[in-house]
């Protein structure tokens, strides 16, 4: 794990034996050549070795290869180990892992087993691998004793579901689904959309006891392009019905992803009027923001502009929310915050002031667009009915939708 700006190694482990930590100076070149952390390849060469990483809260995560093995598997695997430090520790920054080193080599001792990926389920790994707490890290710092490693085989050993206890017992039996869309949309100066997509998951949070077996179904499943699973569902009876059956994991866990890119036409839930002219003499900045979600409302929408360089300061009034402009590097941000669906349009008006040994700009900005939507599907896709078998009792279901812009770019 190496952080961006200093190129620093904060955590290392070797497996079947020492890589030498020259091999990572063809990463450090490459990261010192690129623009942005985003720019440097995932895939490197240093002979005989291949790094793979990827780039999660200012932190590369890399992988050292010996062997010629599949990218993606690596990239894969790699996401898998954030994924549980998330889980564990509730992020996966820089603080965090130095002040869980000693829990997180224990992780990363269990989830390979001589460079090869054998239990990566949070459900087996916190049953090997006891989470931390403040009760426990003063316990240790009485008692000496600081490994987390549990001294019981997991039960999941002793279950035919490898993702499961085989003693899951709640006095109040719960199951919880959370329909996330991230809208990633491009739309032109002329207010056509250019491209469109919809990346979706469904999270769970299960709290069932025993051996539940539950069966999702979506009320227009069509609308799906392409999809990812959890090991936990049938394949089969997802390709042949549709239709989502699985013994649940215990606890929060991503039960299904999935990616729609034909919907035709998809009305975006938010539209921006823009009048933007950047010149020497006379020049002008209005925008206007109009929701489109069905009376439904909206929150932490913020409007990002990176400006030319030749803009010396934003003299803009808005109805609502705040402004700011960084002098230095440009960016003004309009945080309107929450635009409830019966209120009037946000609006702001006002002028850029250019500097006066420059030239106008060549083209106008781009606006970058971030909110989210509670309780609203952008795509229309729903989740019509939740059956569980298998076991006799009746639990709480409880569904709930989001919508969120992820790469949301209008076009000036």
């Amino acid at each position: 794990m190496i952080r961006i700006w200093f190129s620093e190694i904060c955590l290392e482990k070797h497996w079947s034996k020492i890589t030498p930590k020259n091999v990572c100076d063809v990463f450090f070149d490459a990261v010192s050549k690129s623009n942005s952390p985003q720019e440097v390849p995932t895939v490197l060469q240093s002979a005989p070795f291949t790094l793979i990483h990827i780039l999660k809260s200012n932190l590369f995560f890399v992988a050292v290869c010996v062997d010629e093995v599949p990218p993606l598997l690596i990239i894969e695997f790699l996401h898998c180990i954030t994924n549980i430090l998330v889980d564990y520790f509730g992020a996966e920054n820089e603080q965090v892992i130095k002040d869980n080193l000693v829990c997180i080599y224990e992780i990363l001792d269990e989830i390979l087993d001589s460079g090869f990926p054998l239990a990566t389920e949070p459900n087996i790994l916190k049953e090997l691998i006891k989470p931390g707490t403040l009760l426990k890290t003063l316990a240790e710092a009485v008692t000496g004793k600081n490994s987390s490693v549990s001294s019981t085989l997991p039960t999941c050993q002793l279950s035919n579901v490898r993702w499961r206890r085989s003693d899951v017992r709640y006095t109040s039996n719960e199951a919880y689904f959370d329909l996330i869309e991230e809208i990633n949309a491009i739309v032109d100066n002329s207010g056509n959309t250019v491209h469109k997509e919809i990346h979706g998951s469904i999270e769970c949070f299960m709290k069932l006891s025993g051996v539940p077996d539950l069966t999702l179904a979506f009320s227009n499943h069509r609308l799906i392009d392409d999809a990812s699973l959890h090991p936990c569902i049938r394949f089969l009876r997802w390709k042949r019905e549709r239709v989502l059956s699985f013994i649940p994991p215990d606890g929060r866990f991503s039960l299904f992803k999935y990616h729609i890119t034909s919907l035709n036409p998809l009305t975006l839930p938010i539209a921006i009027r823009h009048n933007i002219v950047l010149r020497e003499q006379g020049s002008r900045f209005d925008l206007v923001v109009t929701p489109k979600t069905l009376g439904r409302p909206m929150d932490s929408v913020k409007l990002t502009i990176q400006m030319p360089a030749s803009v010396s300061n934003m003299n803009v009034t808005p109805s609502t929310g705040r402004v700011s402009f960084d002098s230095t590097s440009k960016l003004f941000q309009w945080d309107i915050g929450r635009i409830e669906p019966k209120h009037a349009n946000p609006t702001l008006k006002g002028n850029a002031i250019l500097s006066p040994s420059s030239t106008a700009p060549p083209g106008n900005p781009s606006i970058m667009v971030n909110f989210s939507i509670p309780q609203f599907a952008a795509s229309g896709l729903k989740i019509s009915r939740v059956d569980m078998y298998a076991e006799k009792y009746k639990p709480f279901k409880g569904v709930k939708y989001l919508t969120t812009s992820g790469q949301f770019e209008v076009r000036t």
